[in-house]
């Protein structure tokens, strides 16, 4: 049985007419009537009486036609979604971020996202950030969002948002009137510091102190910053912390920005910083390269796009 002969015989069941049936289906009347003479032979039953007058659906024809129809919706179903699933329009993105990142931006786009596509499934898994990267090589994530700035091959990164690392500290701390600090200004502080082994950007910041001349007192060791911002609220320390997410403590702690470790003129020092590691708490969206799955680029698209046109953290 092929789908032309089901088409076939739903138009001549709507019209009655083998004139009418061949025109809306734009063949002329004999294939129409080999094909209807064909499904009925590999049914075994009549589907229509036919005169010289009319064309009428037999018993069999009106128990077939329900099916007939079914099948073409069926069809037609399978081919729309085939056409959302291409299109990005359906399917499933599996994402991986820390837990501070849902205290920022990200939730923003994530319910716009929904509304645009409702019918895409989000899966937000929250892991350590020193987990995405194995977890985007295994295929258990999609996308993930990171501090972690990217240089690998298989995977790709663009930039979400800038988010310059500032130093959060103690309430009535002696240097919370600053404006601006130096790490070597710290280096006679007790830290609350991410832990070491969760982070590649808690790696960073601990390297960033030694090319500052110390090695920072760490005091206290959390996994997520916002646990860090309330340990330095309560006077356990001082913290280095994207500016994002001091800002949402800014009550309860005082926010300095981070300066330049050389000072002007040295040439020496500027040119050993030159070499230092970047400190910045900038978030990136990190996927495989050349990953075709139309759900996945389609979300990282507007991702990008969205996060383009966000306000920037400095300053704040």
């Amino acid at each position: 049985m092929e789908l032309r002969q089901i088409r076939y015989f739903i138009a001549l069941a709507d019209e009655l007419s083998f004139t009418r049936a061949a025109r809306r289906l734009h063949v002329s009347q004999p294939p129409l009537s080999f094909q209807i003479a064909a499904l009925e032979a590999e049914l075994g039953a009549r589907l229509f009486h036919r005169t010289s007058r009319s064309v009428v659906l037999s018993e069999a024809g009106k128990a077939f036609l329900p099916h007939a129809q079914a099948v073409l919706a069926r069809l037609e179903e399978a081919r729309s979604h085939v056409t959302r699933v291409a299109s990005g329009l359906q399917g499933r993105v599996q994402v991986g971020l820390a837990g501070s990142h849902f205290l920022g931006p990200f939730p923003q786009f994530i319910q716009q996202f929904r509304l645009q596509r409702p019918a895409v499934e989000l899966v937000l898994h929250e892991m350590k950030p020193s987990d995405h990267l194995q977890a985007l090589r295994d295929g258990r994530l999609d996308l993930c969002v990171s501090r972690n700035p990217l240089n690998d091959s298989q995977l790709s990164a663009a930039l979400l948002w800038r988010d310059p690392v500032v130093v959060a500290l103690p309430p009535g701390h002696r240097l919370a009137q600053r404006r601006q600090l130096r790490l070597a200004d710290l280096r006679d502080e007790d830290f609350v510091f991410l832990r070491l082994d969760s982070s590649p950007f808690a790696a960073r910041l601990f390297e960033a102190c030694l090319w500052a001349g110390f090695a920072p007192k760490i005091a206290q060791q959390v996994v997520e910053v916002p646990a860090a911002l309330n340990l330095v609220a309560a006077g356990l320390g001082v913290a280095l912390v994207p500016a994002s997410m001091a800002q949402l403590r800014a009550d309860a702690v005082g926010i300095c920005r981070l300066g330049p470790a050389a000072r002007a003129g040295d040439k020496a020092s500027q040119a050993r910083q030159a070499k230092a590691p970047d400190i910045n708490g900038d978030v990136y969206a990190l996927w495989r390269t050349g990953d075709a799955a139309p759900a996945v680029a389609e979300f990282t698209k507007l991702l990008v796009d969205w996060a383009g046109g966000l306000p920037a953290w400095v300053g704040r």
